[in-house]
């Protein structure tokens, strides 16, 4: 599904534990790191998205997770012009996204990847808050940030120890396009 001006209705998830550190995964097979994402179906609404991509990503439910919060718009990016499939119609520039802060509210020994025939990520580790605008690919970086520094807020007022300023603590590295 495809807006009319090309973007793509999708949610991310910002899972956390009570450390104030995020669920930070690595896509199946490449050494890429993101939070878990995916589109939103047609008739379907974000939260039902979120609650569908978290199951299909991480083998985690509802009863695994607390929703603490979402982003009051939607977050937009553009897709560089190599990743654009320029055959497909509609076409596809863009993302345009609902974020979501979850906590974790059970074991870790939890999150599975072997439950759906095509998983998404093969490992995940739990990172400090800001570490992924580090590792995210570069043209996901400002939404990531938009989206950290609001939520961020909302996990501080929760009583989870974070840097709530919306930025990090350390400097972002510069990776090339």
């Amino acid at each position: 599904m495809i807006d009319s001006k090309g973007y793509r209705p999708n949610v991310g998830i910002i899972l956390c534990n009570d450390e104030g550190r995020v669920f930070w995964a690595k896509r199946m097979g490449v050494n890429a790191w993101q939070f878990p994402q995916g589109g939103i179906n047609q008739n379907e609404d974000p939260e039902a998205a979120m609650y569908r991509e978290l199951w299909e990503e991480t083998g985690l439910q509802k009863q695994h997770v607390q929703i603490l919060g979402r982003t009051r718009y939607w977050l937009k990016y553009q897709l560089p012009d190599r990743y654009i499939r320029k055959n497909s119609l509609p076409l596809c520039i863009g993302q345009k996204q609902i974020w979501y802060i979850l906590r974790l509210i059970t074991a870790d020994s939890n999150v599975r990847f072997d439950h759906c025939a095509k998983p998404e990520f093969d490992s995940w580790r739990w990172v400090d808050y800001w570490e992924p605008l580090n590792d995210v690919v570069y043209f996901k970086r400002k939404v990531y940030q938009k989206a950290m520094s609001e939520l961020g807020v909302i996990l501080a007022t929760n009583g989870i120890p974070v840097k709530a300023d919306g930025y990090p603590a350390k400097k972002i590295k510069k990776i090339k396009a």
